[in-house]
């Protein structure tokens, strides 16, 4: 729903050196869900509306992407969720893929020892064991108030009856034409008999229905044992792919303890490996904690500099110590300690840039973007952040033939190969090397902030390496520039990530006047660009209501009660 802006919104727009567009909102007594899809962020208040809470509404709303934004929606997948319960519990769950038993170390190295990013990115070897199906599962199972056959009903009317297609998931089908030509199940299920779905067209898909029937009738059974089991298996053995009936059947989602810290007064929620972003979040935020933020101003050369700086040295930390922490030795409490931070940021300096090449992973002694996220707040006190994926927009391209849902390409989020980037261009070392049944490190980063108890900020993003500096840029205009929830979302954002030595940054995050102070002091590569940073779905909760925004780069959804 759109709606003209708050008066405290317009007030902020006007005195900003920039001019935005503002994402979908809306405002409500009850409860909210915030989506990159309408149709889903409505699945997910309807379950709402009839008493569900918000673990509930986050299962119905991550089925229904499932059927409604396949490019990141998903069964095939994976990802991650931040729950802040009524009770004052803070926990998260870890649905990343897994690699299969069969995987190797050098799986995707050629002859010359080089990395095929065809065949990590576009084979069915790219697929990790899916996780998506189960960690939503398990979130109902433990914290759901419907049943599964409730939750799911949604998603199986509209895959089975179809909805009509809207421009913009109409031209991602033309755009990824070629890609799917040449694979049956996937030309199938994203044309219409070999010719371009059109706007306006309605989309039926009955292969998919099919498995969210056997999901809903037999839960996780339905999935990793019997006929989509079977379907999957089929279609690793004709294509020279890794997964087994036993990496299916084994496959679990695991409870962690969220990664918390403090920042100005509010606790900080989000998620810890294998996903690398809650841990970056935080050190950037620790690092940024001792400076006056809000008397710098937004968007000003010290500011900039500063977050640049902050991000440098998080990246870095980055490529040499997160990996999957059941397999390897995560330092994630000495790294997200404000200790750490002044000793890390010890050696800034606010007249010179840093240099990626001496900055490198911090040490001591002895010690996509083709992703989506979505928001879930309640009416009972219960808040849900979940970011979801199949790394790179429609993951491999491949459908399972005959169960309608595309195979991640989560394997390339390992490192192939020590110091040599991935598709992001992020660095890995040892730590995220691939070993069989370890989970492949993630920079995704659902977080919830919290002021006494209470939610009072809801966000993520998708965008691969972009994506933990988005929720830092959400978290930091709400916290320290004071604004409104859509001007937070919808202000135009930076992004450094170490190596590449490139600062990226949407028009208007760094004015000409700002971008030649920033030269003069070293930034030397900033490249400003059209091209949208992040999509975050947010809510932020106040005293007596909820707000929800959809971010303005892409088409979304809010829905309240």
């Amino acid at each position: 729903m759109k709606r003209l802006s708050t008066f405290f919104t317009a007030c902020l727009l006007f005195i900003l050196p920039f001019s935005i567009a503002l994402g979908e909102y809306e405002r409500s007594d009850h409860g909210m869900v915030a989506s990159r899809s309408e149709l889903s962020s409505e699945v997910g208040r309807d379950i709402l509306a009839q008493g569900g809470n918000a673990i509930d509404a986050a299962v119905a709303t991550g089925f229904a992407l499932a059927v409604t934004y396949p490019s990141a929606g998903n069964l095939g997948g994976g990802g991650f969720m931040v729950l802040t319960l009524a009770n004052g519990e803070s926990l998260s769950l870890d649905y990343r893929e897994k690699a299969p038993a069969d995987a190797s170390r050098d799986m995707f190295l050629d002859a010359a020892g080089d990395v095929d990013s065809n065949l990590a990115l576009n084979s069915h070897q790219s697929a990790g064991i899916p996780g998506s199906v189960a960690g939503l599962l398990e979130a109902l199972d433990k914290y759901g108030s419907l049943s599964r056959e409730q939750v799911l009903a949604p998603a199986i009317r509209l895959a089975e009856e179809g909805f009509i297609l809207n421009n913009d998931i109409a031209g991602q089908f033309r755009g990824q034409f070629n890609n799917f030509r040449n694979i049956p199940a996937s030309l199938q299920t994203f044309s219409n008999a070999g010719s371009l779905y059109e706007s306006g067209d309605r989309w039926l898909q009955a292969d998919l229905a099919s498995t969210l029937k056997a999901i809903s009738d037999q839960g996780r059974d339905g999935f990793y044992r019997g006929r989509v089991a079977d379907l999957i298996v089929a279609d690793m053995q004709a294509n020279n792919g890794l997964i087994t009936h036993q990496d299916l059947s084994d496959y679990q989602p695991v409870w962690r303890e969220p990664i918390h810290s403090t920042y100005r007064g509010f606790d900080v929620w989000s998620m810890p490996a294998p996903s690398s972003g809650g841990v970056l979040l935080v050190q950037m935020l620790n690092m940024l904690e001792p400076y006056d933020i809000v008397s710098l101003g937004w968007g000003t050369k010290e500011t900039v500099h500063l977050m640049i700086e902050a991000q440098r040295r998080a990246y870095a930390d980055r490529a040499e110590h997160l990996g999957d922490p059941d397999f390897v030795d995560v330092p994630a409490q000495r790294l997200i300690s404000k200790e750490y931070a002044r000793q890390r940021f010890a050696n800034f300096n606010p007249d010179q840039a840093g240099d990626s090449a001496t900055i490198t992973a911090g040490s001591w002694i002895n010690e996509s973007p083709d992703t989506t996220h979505y928001s879930v707040m309640d009416e009972f006190g219960n808040a849900v952040s979940v970011t979801t994926t199949l790394n790179r927009s429609y993951g491999s391209k491949i459908v399972v033939p005959g169960a309608g849902f595309l195979l991640n390409n989560e394997m390339d989020d390992f490192s192939s190969k020590p110091d040599t980037p991935n598709s992001y261009g992020l660095i890995g070392r040892v730590a995220n090397e691939i070993q069989p049944g370890k989970r492949m490190l993630s920079s995704m980063t659902p977080t919830i902030v919290t002021k006494e108890g209470k939610p009072v900020l809801l966000t993520g993003s998708p965008g691969g390496s972009t994506i933990i500096n988005t929720v830092l840029q959400v978290v930091m205009n709400v916290i320290d520039h004071k604004m409104s929830v859509e001007a937070a979302v919808a202000s135009p954002r930076i992004h450094h990530q170490w190596l590449p030595n490139t600062v990226r940054y949407e028009i208007g995050a760094i004015s000409d006047e700002v971008a030649g102070a920033l030269q003069a002091i070293g930034h030397q590569n900033l490249n400003g660009s059209r091209f949208p940073i992040g999509d975050a779905n947010t809510i932020f909760v106040g005293e007596n209501f909820v707000e929800g925004v959809s971010d303005p780069r892409n088409v979304g959804g809010v829905a309240g009660f």
